[in-house]
């Protein structure tokens, strides 16, 4: 086990409570931009750090740091350094990035120069032998006009980048598309290694024409997009077809003749006039005013039975 290390000596008394000495020592170096005391921060134990706010414009957050510190108990306390630190909530300038590293894709510009470090593993020497066939191909074509060609590292890396781009398969074009760029007819694969997987579009009415796409892109200008025909307008969900209805004809009743009652007939109508009524089977004539209605035999004498016997 590893030795336990000593715990510090406590800070000297005496240096903690020099805050106007510490104090006096930072308005000589900032003047009034001196704030208020924050707090004293034990160096060891002939040390101490006394903070205090810094009321610099353009400087928020940060801290005026004063050290303060002695030979020895009974000695003197001094002023080591004076200093402007930022605080916790201090506004800072971002990490120091190298000049190499902070060109950024989209930076350079007409003109721009932007040299390859000769150790980039991103390349290799063109006569060396690339597991790439292509690579090969091209080499020989140009009779090893390329000082360096692609490394598997720098497909991988292009593979990578391409795959995470707006024209990869996790985009929203993509997710709402009907189908994807390998089954495209505008859908024109890249050379090499890389064309298991990405593609050029050579649709000029897509988003991503001239750019290298992931087989599994897709947008709505697929070549095999189809557009439902519908009717612009509001069908009603219930629909009659009349040409598919059964239905009859309702027959047409024929006008029924009414007969006239005896004492609707006018004035001076003989019986003669009056329509013969049907009775049994057999037609006889109505009897006009004043004649005897009694039933009579074919001999002329009145039937019995009748009115007329009394």
């Amino acid at each position: 086990m590893s030795p336990t290390p000593a715990p510090e000596a406590p800070a000297d008394p005496d240096l903690l409570s020099a805050v106007e000495f510490a104090r006096a020592a930072a308005e000589t170096q900032a003047g009034a931009e001196v704030g208020r005391h924050v707090a004293a921060q034990p160096e060891d134990s002939a040390a101490v750090t006394h903070l205090f706010d810094a009321d610099k414009p353009g400087y928020r957050g940060w801290r005026w740091a004063v050290t303060v510190a002695h030979a020895g108990p009974g000695t003197p306390v001094t002023v080591s350094e004076v200093v402007l630190l930022p605080g916790p909530d201090a506004l800072t300038a971002p990490a120091w990035v190298p000049w190499e590293n902070r060109v950024q894709a989209g930076d350079l510009g007409v003109g721009d120069l932007l040299p390859t470090a000769q150790d980039d593993d991103r390349l290799v020497p063109g006569y060396i032998g690339s597991d790439d066939p292509e690579i090969e191909e091209a080499t020989r074509e140009l009779g090893l006009g390329r000082i360096r060609v692609l490394s598997r590292i720098g497909r991988l890396d292009a593979a990578d980048r391409w795959f995470a781009s707006e024209f990869g398969p996790a985009a929203e074009m993509a997710r709402s598309a009907p189908a994807h760029c390998g089954t495209c007819g505008f859908y024109t694969k890249v050379a090499g290694s890389l064309g298991a997987a990405f593609g050029v579009c050579a649709n000029e009415l897509a988003p991503a024409d001239g750019r290298v796409v992931h087989a599994e892109y897709g947008c709505g200008a697929h070549s095999e997009a189809e557009v439902e025909q519908i009717s612009p307008v509001l069908v009603a969900d219930l629909i009659y077809d009349d040409a598919t209805l059964d239905y009859e004809p309702k027959p047409v009743a024929e006008p029924v003749e009414e007969e006239t009652p005896l004492e609707d007939l006018p004035v001076g109508q003989s019986s003669a006039d009056s329509p013969e009524v049907e009775v049994s089977g057999s037609a006889v004539g109505v009897p006009a005013a004043g004649e005897s209605t009694d039933p009579v035999d074919p001999s002329g004498s009145p039937l019995a039975g009748s009115d007329t016997d009394g």
